[in-house]
């Protein structure tokens, strides 16, 4: 994986939970999954930005740990999304793997760093 490639993949990630935020309802209890979506997943690529800032390899591997925990909160977001019905699984499921990956790419990242230090 190049160098930037994770950083561009992040953003365009955020770029589309901004879109799928977009087409869910607005309702006092949809309100809540739409912010907390829009929340972690946006998040994912503003922590992974300052994970590239570490000041150390411990420091790298505490922020790209809320970058672990950003991609995964969305995956569980996006869950709940398709199992209360709200949307079909075709129209989530790209993006849920797209989370997935990113995540795996970030635990791989995270193991990486640990055998170093």
């Amino acid at each position: 994986m190049k160098e930037d490639e994770l950083r561009k993949r992040t953003k365009a990630f955020a770029l589309r939970v901004i879109n799928l935020v977009e087409a869910l309802p607005d309702n006092s209890i949809w309100r809540v999954i739409r912010n907390q979506l829009l929340r972690c997943g946006t998040s994912v690529g503003a922590n992974y930005r300052a994970a590239k800032r570490a000041k150390s390899t411990a420091d790298f591997i505490s922020k790209m740990g809320t970058v672990e925990e950003e991609a995964d909160e969305s995956m569980y977001w996006m869950e709940l999304i398709v199992e209360a019905g709200l949307m079909k699984e075709e129209l989530v499921s790209d993006l849920y793997r797209e989370a997935d990956e990113i995540l795996s790419m970030v635990v791989a990242s995270i193991k990486t760093a640990r055998k170093r230090k």
